[in-house]
C-alpha cells in the first residue's frame, strides 16, 4: 500500500438518500449521513485490493463539511485520495471531496484502520455476552 491511491464513485441521488427520509432533517436534499457513507465506501473500496486476505478497513474518524445542497436526481461524484499511512501501517488518512453537477458539496478528511475482519467481528459480538 502506498500514498496516492485514489477512489471515485458516481451515483444519482435517490429519494431514499434524502435528509427527510433518513432522519437527519426535514429537507428534500441529499443527506449528510448518506454523503459520509458514500465517502467511507469509496475510501474503503480504493484500498481493498491492497489488503492481505482476511483484512478489511473500518472507519475511525470523519471530519467533513457539507457545504451545498443536492436535490434528488442529480449526479454526485465522490473522490478520495490516500494521503497518509501511520507508522504502524494500520491507520490510513484520506483527503475526500464530494461534488454534484454544480460543483463542490463536501470536503474534508477521513481515517480508516486496517483490521482482521473475523477478529474484529468476534470482539464486537463478544460484547453481547459481557
Amino acid at each position: 500500500m502506498q500514498i496516492g491511491i485514489k477512489g471515485e464513485q458516481r451515483f444519482a441521488v435517490t429519494q431514499a438518500q434524502l435528509a427527510s427520509n433518513v432522519g437527519s432533517g426535514l429537507v428534500e436534499v441529499f443527506a449528510t449521513p448518506m454523503m459520509i457513507a458514500a465517502i467511507e465506501n469509496t475510501a474503503a473500496a480504493s484500498v481493498a485490493p491492497q489488503l492481505d486476505e482476511g483484512k478489511t478497513t473500518v472507519g475511525t474518524l470523519v471530519n467533513v463539511s457539507h457545504v451545498a445542497a443536492t436535490p434528488a436526481g442529480m449526479e454526485v461524484r465522490i473522490e478520495t485520495e490516500l494521503t497518509e499511512i501511520a507508522p504502524s501501517g494500520k491507520v490510513l488518512t484520506f483527503r475526500v471531496a464530494a461534488y454534484d453537477e454544480a460543483g463542490l458539496i463536501g470536503e474534508g478528511t477521513h481515517q480508516r484502520a486496517i483490521v482482521d475482519k473475523a477478529r474484529f467481528e468476534s470482539k464486537a459480538q463478544a460484547k453481547k455476552n459481557a
